[in-house]
């Protein structure tokens, strides 16, 4: 069956004067491949652009391996006409007939993993984050992986489409970190989580279990960060801030034993307790550090009032958070989010 951008002789592009049902059907295709980030409107503007370009690049290059694995397939092997030959020879954000002809045989090829769609946004999401509150895992503070879930997609397992916007896929965060081919999406992180692939595109299984599986799009969290905790926050790669804030103080896990059922469960209160801080551009990022918090590419604003201190939660986990986010001045941005989002 033929998809309505498919139509003899018709090119979609950034000027204006393509068919929305049919600029809408190709949106459609493009989230369900995980090129759109966002937005189902009909409007062939410039995140459409980007993700034909995103799309004629892997045509031209992907081979299907990625640094965490292979893909089912790989696209370059797909850059293929109808009649033969070379269907994508350049990138230029542009929609032949010869692309949309692949974008349809993508679409219908039983080995990729396709992007989930919600029919109800706000149930689906309310789901996803009763799912995480009822999870047992306790590897690390279920709380915090929620706070840093609502830091990571707003709580939003599937996107929360404006009025107008027919898009209600998956969350989807689109990595281009390639300064040679901006055009090149370089890892996709997905749903809650914003569970990371570097290869691209996805297996069914994998799309199955990390992407429409909250519970599974979470489980990474669970495990990354307490091996940020583990190995990131005390020693010789431990965190600047806990270093000068708790220098004799081993790991402290939680303050409650196992065997409490407010074990790794009671980080709000913990929250609730501390002292607040407001945070303001300039503010030093600990005690005697050179570096303070200022606006960064990824957070325009260095201001956060009602903080609570991180150094009076009885256990590390708020260094933990931090490492999980790297180093540097936006860890701390970081930080100081997911600390107020506890006491949500």
């Amino acid at each position: 069956m033929e998809a309505l951008y498919q139509k003899s002789g018709l090119v979609l592009q950034t000027d204006g004067l393509g068919d929305p049902a049919a600029v809408k059907a190709l949106q459609h295709d493009l989230r369900k491949l995980g090129y759109l980030r966002a937005g189902i409107d009909g409007v062939y503007g410039s995140g459409t652009a980007a993700a034909v370009k995103a799309l004629q690049y892997d045509l031209l290059n992907n081979d299907g391996g990625g640094t965490d694995g292979r893909s089912p397939i790989g696209l370059s092997a797909c850059n293929q006409k109808t009649g033969g030959g070379t269907a994508v020879t350049k990138i230029d954000g542009m929609l032949d007939q010869d692309l949309a002809q692949i974008v349809v045989q993508l679409v219908g090829e039983p080995k990729i993993g396709l992007m989930p769609r919600a029919p109800d946004v706000k149930a689906a999401n309310a789901s996803a984050m009763a799912a995480l509150a009822a999870m047992s895992n306790t590897t690390a503070p279920p709380p915090f992986i929620a706070a840093m879930v609502v830091q990571e997609s707003n709580g939003c397992h599937y996107h929360v489409p404006a009025p107008g916007d027919e898009d209600t896929y998956v969350t989807v965060g689109l990595d281009r970190n390639d300064k040679d081919h901006p055009e090149r999406i370089t890892s996709r992180g997905y749903g809650l989580g914003q569970f990371t692939f570097f290869h691209h595109p996805l297996s069914v299984a994998e799309v199955e279990s990390h992407v429409a599986d909250p519970a599974g799009n979470v489980a990474n969290a669970f495990a990354e960060l307490r091996d940020k905790f583990d190995h990131f926050v005390a020693g010789k790669s431990g965190a600047d801030d806990r270093a000068v804030e708790h220098p004799a103080l081993p790991l402290r896990l939680c303050r409650y034993p196992k065997s409490d059922p407010r074990y790794m469960r009671d980080c709000k209160a913990c929250a609730l307790a501390a002292r607040r801080r407001d945070i303001t551009r300039g503010t030093p990022v600990y005690i005697g550090s050179s570096a303070s918090y200022q606006p960064t590419q990824y957070y325009p604003s260095a201001d956060y009032p009602g903080v609570p201190v991180r150094a009076d939660f009885p256990c590390d986990w708020p260094y933990a958070a931090r490492r999980y986010n790297g180093a540097g001045v936006n860890s701390y941005h970081y930080q100081a989010r997911i600390l107020r989002n506890l006491l949500r």
